[in-house]
């Protein structure tokens, strides 16, 4: 049985529509996924260095803010095992102010694992690297006088830019929160005392 010509082209086009659907389809799936790696990429770039002073700086910069500082490595497993709560800790309470940054005491040799890591438990927050070459008794001394290099570490920062609270070694949930809440607290405290001041001025 032969179909009418006019049939035929029909059937011709409606195969070439469902073609151009097809490839059109793919094309903007395969967009999604290189727009999603890149936003990826950009959400965890490559820590910078950082030594004492540059660690100074970075705090004085976010002075007037809650900060939570943790220090960490790849080759200590509770910082791998705490760093994941660490990460969740810094998203319910950064719309509370909290601020979180991360420091890597890795050697430079061991970026590419913590480029890994960071790609795996996807922090959103900064994270640095310890510079090498550092005097890293000085660094730890600098940080904190109570450390002497026990990982993981964690720094807590009350809006005036000094240490509210710290905690050296694996820690409890519990213990991150009552610390946590402690420097919003303070912070809130802080600024109120402040905005009153100004007011009665």
């Amino acid at each position: 049985m032969t179909l009418p010509r006019r049939f035929t082209s029909l059937l011709i086009l409606l195969g070439c529509f469902a073609l151009a659907v097809a490839v059109c389809t793919r094309a903007e799936a395969a967009r999604a996924t290189t727009t999603q790696g890149s936003e990826k990429a950009a959400a965890e770039p490559t820590p910078q260095l950082i030594d004492l002073s540059g660690y100074q700086q970075m705090v004085a910069g976010y002075q007037g803010k809650a900060l939570m500082v943790t220090f960490w490595a790849t080759w200590c497993e509770p910082c791998r095992d705490e760093y994941p709560m660490i990460v969740d800790l810094a998203k319910k309470y950064a719309p509370q102010g909290l601020v979180v940054v991360g420091i890597s005491v890795d050697e430079k040799s061991d970026m590419n694992l913590v480029r890994q890591f960071l790609d795996q438990t996807h922090p959103g927050f900064p994270n640095y690297v310890e510079k090498p070459g550092i005097d890293v008794d000085a660094f730890y001394q600098g940080v904190n006088p109570d450390w002497r290099g026990t990982m993981p570490h964690t720094v807590f920062y009350g809006r005036d830019g000094h240490i509210a609270r710290y905690l050296i070694g694996a820690s409890p949930k519990a213990a991150f929160e009552n610390a946590i809440e402690l420097i919003l607290l303070k912070s809130a405290t802080e600024n109120a005392r402040v905005s009153t001041s100004v007011a009665g001025q």
